[in-house]
């Protein structure tokens, strides 16, 4: 018996000792990383960025700690997603869209003219296998661990020099904008033009564009334009929506925990639901803003967002019929749309 005692206790001792070591190991385990952004500030930075950062050191216990660069510090703002895949950055806060020129399926996490509402999107994301699609796309076709990580509300449709309510305003303006509405607006009679968002600015005020659309009402705020434009116009039909990504290097991924990976995907997931909440919120303030600047406040007819909407649904069906990944995640969505379809009956209450 007492062989028996003193063998047990053995054991005891050994995993004793294993499991210190382990948690030991695990205490030690210091991740510090370089996050890439496509921006140098603003919102995007300040509630997306930087608040993931924190999260994720907050929620780790200190194991992960990101430092954030701004655009252009670790590698070209449009071009995150090469610097994180290649190892210049652990982590990139970007716009999935920004790739769409590599795969248009882009577009449809980034939010497009044919994209749902933001309510809509984050239900998709989080309960409508969304999310799934996501992260097996990013993978696979372009090599980093993506997730969600802020959510735009519908963006300004343009700060314009010129009225624009009607698709014959539209005709011949030059506009700066992004993604698949570079293609769409061209069919509705405009031109577009690409540029990051630091370069707005300074294109207005030298004359090179007649308008252009970066972000929400409170975004745009801090972008200096309404002193160079007379109008706001909206509603964004071009980007009804736009969830923003995080993504990560796979080497950099794989050395974390299990538990830290969880712990990374609910601060990423924090950040995308609080960012929302802010967003709607500091939108709503936002338009004292602009008519205090003097500037107009225009809404687009019903007959200009109609053809948006359409255009942006044929554009959709057009590159389904070439590209297996698009097909997969637009049927996605259409299915959610369609299933999402009676909800103002149970949801729009009048007084």
């Amino acid at each position: 018996m007492k062989r028996l005692d003193m063998a047990a206790l053995g054991v005891a001792a050994m995993l004793a000792l294993c499991l210190a070591s382990q948690k030991a190991e695990a205490a030690d385990a210091l991740h510090k990383w370089k996050m890439a952004a496509s921006w140098g500030g603003g919102p995007l930075m300040e509630i997306g960025s930087k608040a993931f950062a924190e999260k994720a050191g907050l929620l780790t216990d200190g194991r992960v700690q990101i430092e954030v660069f701004p655009a252009g510090k670790l590698g070209p703002p449009l071009e995150v997603t090469k610097t994180v895949r290649e190892g210049a950055a652990e982590v990139g806060h970007t716009w999935m869209g920004l790739d769409w020129t590599q795969d248009k399926t882009a577009v449809l996490f980034g939010g497009f003219a044919g994209s749902m509402d933001p309510e809509r999107t984050i239900h998709w994301l989080y309960e409508g296998g969304g999310l799934s699609l996501w992260r097996e796309f990013r993978e696979e076709k372009f090599g980093v661990v993506s997730m969600p990580g802020l959510m735009r509300t519908a963006e300004v449709f343009l700060h314009s020099r010129k009225p624009v309510r009607s698709l014959a305003d539209l005709k011949g303006l030059k506009v700066r904008t992004a993604g698949a509405w570079l293609e769409i607006v061209v069919s509705l009679g405009a031109t577009s033009v690409s540029l990051p968002h630091s370069e707005v600015k300074g294109a207005l005020a030298a004359d090179e564009i007649d308008a252009a659309e970066w972000g929400t009402l409170w975004e745009n705020a801090g972008l200096g334009v309404s002193q160079i434009t007379k109008y706001v116009i909206v509603p964004g039909v071009h980007q009804p929506v736009a969830p923003f990504e995080l993504q990560f290097n796979k080497a950099a991924w794989n050395a974390l925990s299990e538990r830290d990976k969880r712990l990374i995907e609910v601060a990423a997931k924090l950040v995308t639901l609080e960012s929302w909440i802010r967003f709607g919120q500091e939108d709503a303030k936002a338009l004292d803003h602009y008519r205090q600047a003097g500037n107009e406040i225009l809404a687009l007819d019903d007959a200009f967002q109609a053809e948006a909407k359409k255009a942006a649904r044929a554009w959709a069906e057009e590159q389904a019929k070439e590209n297996t990944w698009f097909a997969k995640v637009w049927k996605s969505q259409q299915d959610f749309e369609a299933l999402w379809k009676d909800a103002p009956l149970y949801r729009d209450l009048r007084s």
